[in-house]
């Protein structure tokens, strides 16, 4: 007889279409999960210390070598040689694309447009937009940081309502995304994107002083903006936050996910999850929305990469636990029926923290790509009103 089949649960990394199999109810079939979570965390140890430990083996025994020939040289210099220009190739194939996405409707449109690269706190090319109303006097100006495996391209309609309305937009594609360096759909750190939001940030400032600025981040670019504004230097640069489906409380459905996720994310960083579900969950309920998102080149559609995953765990984690240290004016969208992220991190985020202007507005029905809904000019609608209120009561 058969032992009976194990079921198995989807988790959501926080990210569209990213789905990573964990079998559940494991405790039940063979240990109990506590059990087998200190055996994973023990063996996890004694993994990181020999390998700490054959690490500083060869450095002490590693003998001086020969003066090297020029050949021997060269070759050295071309270790992985082919990975390393198909990346680069990849990276100028994916911006000659970015730089062909449409950021206006027509010729005649009331804007100026524009696309550079700025180079971020890693010296990575970071592929950048802005859209800029050349009538009327700018009343602020919204900088978007994406959701994971997206681009800022994407978001061109969201712009050019934004302009209608007497707001610049300046939008940046983070490392492994779009039109910018990087491994596609790759997150070496994302605390290295935060830094590059706040230095994005900084740069408009110096380039439109006086102006008032304020951050929007989508789903993982949510936790991002979020995280990069509890910083005090990048706070005093702000006049509030957007967040739409934002990325808090990610959390895996097993307990080994999290105990094993540190030391596999540090072994084998890029190993994608080939088991993962590339069908994913619907992120709006607007069809031709989700056809235009999945057949775009520049929206990373494979396996979530192991250390991407790991990187969502861990900068939720933080957030969660510091939500009450939370004190940049804010505004916080989410569709109840979000299956990617989780609706009650928002409300949580809204009751826990300590900012005086907060408020949180929940979409009955709607999913996880809020500015991708049929009714994504009433939401964006909403977000402009909200900066208007805050503007004025600023001023006030």
């Amino acid at each position: 007889m058969e032992p009976p089949a194990i079921p198995v649960e989807e988790l959501t990394s926080g990210a569209s279409n990213r789905i990573i199999p964990v079998c559940r109810n494991l405790h039940r079939s063979f240990f109990s999960s506590a059990s087998v979570r200190r055996a994973l965390i023990f063996l996890q140890s004694i993994i990181l210390s020999l390998v700490l430990h054959l690490r500083n083996c060869q450095q002490r025994h590693r003998r001086p070598s020969p003066p090297s020939s020029p050949s021997s040289s060269s070759s050295s210099k071309r270790k992985f040689p082919f990975r390393r220009r198909e990346i680069e190739e990849d990276v100028l194939r994916r911006r000659a694309l970015a730089e062909d996405v449409p950021m206006l409707t027509s010729s005649v449109e009331d804007g100026d447009v524009s696309t550079f690269l700025f180079y971020g706190t890693g010296r990575n090319a970071l592929f950048c937009r802005s859209w800029i109303p050349v009538s009327g006097e700018i009343r602020g100006i919204l900088i978007i940081i994406h959701g994971l495996n997206e681009h800022s391209g994407r978001y061109a309609d969201f712009a050019r309502q934004l302009n209608s309305c007497n707001f610049g937009v300046y939008a940046m594609d983070w490392i492994g995304h779009g039109g910018s360096d990087g491994l596609h759909g790759y997150v070496p750190s994302l605390d290295l994107v935060v830094a590059d939001t706040g230095s994005f940030l900084e740069k408009i400032k110096l380039d439109h002083p006086g102006t008032p600025c304020f951050l929007y981040g989508h789903s993982t670019g949510g936790a991002v903006v979020l995280k990069a504004s509890t910083y005090p230097y990048i706070e005093e640069l702000l006049e509030g936050i957007i967040l739409t489906s934002p990325a808090l409380r990610v959390s895996p459905s097993h307990p080994i996910v999290g105990a094993v996720a540190p030391l596999f994310s540090l072994l084998a960083p890029k190993y994608q999850f080939k088991g993962a579900n590339k069908r994913g969950i619907p992120v709006s309920r607007d069809p031709a929305a989700l056809v235009a998102k999945y057949s775009d080149p520049l929206v990373y559609t494979g396996p979530m990469r192991i250390r991407t995953g790991h990187e969502i765990l861990r900068i939720s984690s933080y957030l969660t636990r510091n939500f009450r240290s939370v004190t940049v004016p804010f505004l916080v969208l989410h569709g109840s029926a979000d299956k990617v992220t989780n609706p009650l991190g928002s409300q949580d985020l809204y009751n826990e923290a300590a900012s005086k202007y907060k408020h949180l507005k929940l979409y009955d029905g709607f999913l996880h790509d809020l500015l991708f809904e049929p009714e994504r000019k009433e939401i964006a609608q909403d977000i402009i009103d909200w900066m208007v209120r805050k503007l004025s009561f600023h001023h006030s």
